[in-house]
């Protein structure tokens, strides 16, 4: 149910295709891409106007709110008839955080607990992400990550910059452990990471 171009109240009938799918939004640039865990695939046209509506099965029970198409990257545009929406119980799960604190304080997404940016090597190019902080007694900081280490990969994933680290990040979930591999002045080291979750 959404109001997509504008048409309020309009419905749409859909196949609940599967759940569990992990996706990425479309990445804005100089930002970590947007990542949805556990998201509900359904056939359900989803248009501007659709993202915040619901999704709700013939009894009445909201399976989750829907939130974006996936792409055609041969058209170059919407695939139709494949669309995902937000679980209803991770809507709730934030929706309390927000209220109780104003703040999202616990996600299922893993985090190292850093800020970061992308280091470019003397051609330009991105070759790592350089810690700028490591929140104290936060995932990285805790397995001996410092700021000035450059994370160079994850899990034997090379991390070029700052959207491929989270990229790596996002078959894990917090209290999960992997293995970090950096540079500090130049010299690899690897730490094993026991990973947290976000905190805005």
């Amino acid at each position: 149910m959404g109001s997509p171009y504008g048409l309020t109240d309009s419905i749409t009938q859909s196949i609940m295709s599967a759940t569990g799918r992990t996706v990425t939004a479309p990445t804005i640039p100089g930002h970590p891409p947007t990542i949805i865990f556990n998201a509900v695939q359904t056939s359900a046209p989803i248009n501007p106007g659709n993202s915040g509506g619901a999704l709700v099965l013939l009894s009445g029970y909201v399976v989750g709110i829907p939130t974006l198409t996936a792409n055609d990257p041969q058209l170059g545009g919407p695939a139709l008839g494949i669309g995902f929406a937000i679980p209803s119980n991770t809507v709730v799960n934030i929706g309390r955080q927000l209220i109780r604190t104003g703040k999202v304080t616990k996600s299922d997404r893993a985090s190292l607990d850093i800020s970061g940016e992308t280091h470019v090597n003397s051609s330009s190019r991105p070759n790592g992400v350089t810690v700028v902080a490591a929140r104290p007694g936060g995932a990285a900081s805790d397995a001996g990550i410092t700021a000035g280490d450059m994370i160079v990969g994850i899990a034997g994933k090379a991390t070029l910059n700052v959207a491929t680290l989270e990229g790596a990040l996002i078959g894990y979930r917090p209290s999960e452990t992997v293995k970090v591999k950096v540079l500090r002045k130049g010299n690899p080291r690897q730490f094993t990471v026991k990973l947290g979750s976000p905190t805005s």
